[in-house]
């Protein structure tokens, strides 16, 4: 195998590899042997059939795919060894040569890791945060979890207001007929959600348990359904009972049902200091990150697109995984909200370019502070990530690939480089608007 670098605009690079013909022939062998006993020709047993005799009936190319697949990903990671250049972006491969007795030519096209022009990374002014907690904040909180543990009580003796939940039977017509999955039984509707369209719920309030009700709406242009986006259409709607939260009293019975102090006024004063822990935590992220946005202005780097195309599909793949949690598709996600996967792609993007620079600045200043990382540092927060998943140190260790350590070790290293930003950054007053 020989490999050539050229090196591109935009900090591209593209690799031209070339392997031997007798390595190509190897492969077509391969694929052959892998494939000829399904494939029939009449005259021949089921995998009997000369090599030859395939190749003049199918054409000379029919063993060529697989074996181009297999030669690129057995030589492309030795390639990229051999080239000696990081590479920061998935390849775009093509094939520039495949024929019997020649060698097997593709290139990849890359992107190369780009270099940083480091500027101050020190004294970075960032805004002082306002941790003062408000009661408004602390009655927030609280009438939350009163929410939370209302108690759902049947009400009889008043028709239905916003914030109840009624119990109805329902069936939706389009110009008087009666339209697939417009009919329902027996269910729960909360006013006020908006999970029915339009103005379903709120005309619903001022009604009364056993009424029967006509609710005129009008689907939204965008909705999911084709042919319902932007239709007229009305409900036939029985209330069969009406219920409404109860709140609990604000006691102390109510604190030590929610928590585990005796009195109210005890967990009043932890709810107020929780929220000034998570203010501050939040303010320590967001001055970090401000910090680092300043240093990332005051340095140089040049991003090539194919660098934030593949962040955006990992970022695309940590969603998936996400909202694959709660039994969500993709694909279902992008028709419930309309959305494109290029509009999807791009709302990512900035996110994207924020973590490709933040990284690169950061493993910049690293080198410069010689931040060093010891295996003791990667032990501990293997332990660390071990008691997250609830799993053995040591068989959580024998699971991790050595990039994937390598991996870790720059990452504690540029948390560390974060840190020492963030402790020598200078906080200011908000500006006054």
């Amino acid at each position: 195998m020989s490999v050539q670098v050229e090196n591109l605009e935009k900090n591209m690079a593209k690799l031209t590899i070339e392997i031997p013909a007798e390595d190509l022939e190897k492969a077509i062998q391969a694929v052959y042997l892998k494939q000829k006993s399904r494939i029939n020709i009449p005259g021949f047993r089921k995998g009997k059939v000369p090599r030859a005799i395939i190749e003049q009936m199918y054409g000379p190319g029919i063993f060529f795919e697989e074996a181009a697949n297999t030669l690129i990903s057995q030589n492309y990671p030795k390639a990229v060894d051999e080239a000696g250049i990081e590479i920061v972006s998935r390849p775009e491969i093509d094939i520039t040569q495949m024929e019997k007795g020649k060698p097997f030519i593709f290139t990849a096209e890359v992107a190369v890791k780009p270099e940083v022009v480091l500027g101050e990374y020190f004294g970075m002014q960032i805004t002082k945060a306002d941790l003062t907690v408000s009661e408004e904040e602390v009655d927030a909180v609280i009438n939350r979890e009163r929410k939370s543990n209302a108690r759902r009580v049947t009400v009889d003796n008043r028709p239905a207001q916003d914030g109840d939940i009624v119990v109805i039977d329902y069936e939706g017509f389009v110009d008087g007929v009666a339209f697939e999955g417009g009919k329902g039984e027996n269910h729960s509707l909360s006013i006020g959600s908006h999970t029915f369209v339009d103005t379903f719920e709120e005309q619903l309030i001022g009604k009364n348990t056993g009424e029967e009700v006509e609710v005129n709406v009008t689907f939204p242009e965008d909705y999911h359904a084709s042919d319902l986006a932007g239709v007229p259409a009305m409900f036939k709607v029985k209330i069969h009972e009406i219920k409404a939260n109860e709140m609990p009293e604000l006691d102390d019975e109510f604190a030590q049902d929610v928590s585990e102090f005796d009195t109210f006024e005890e967990y009043k004063e932890n709810v107020k200091k929780n929220i000034a822990q998570k203010k501050e935590e939040e303010s320590k992220r967001a001055q970090g990150n401000e910090a680092i946005q300043k240093v990332i202005n005051n340095s140089q780097m040049e991003i090539p697109d194919a660098m934030v195309n593949s962040q955006i599909d990992t970022m695309v793949d940590e969603f998936a995984n996400r909202i694959g949690q709660q039994g969500l598709s993709v694909e279902q996600y992008m028709k419930f909200t309309s959305t494109t996967e290029e509009q999807l792609r791009d709302q990512m993007r900035p996110e994207a370019i924020w973590r490709i620079e933040s990284s690169l600045v950061l493993e910049e200043v690293a080198k410069k502070e010689d931040i060093q990382v010891s295996e003791e540092d990667v032990n501990a927060e293997i332990d660390h990530m071990a008691e997250m998943y609830a799993m053995d140190a040591e068989k959580f260790k024998e699971m991790l690939s050595d990039s994937q350590k390598v991996n870790m070790k720059r990452d504690i290293a540029i948390q560390r480089a974060a840190d020492l930003i963030y402790e020598h950054a200078v906080e200011t007053e908000a500006a006054s608007e």
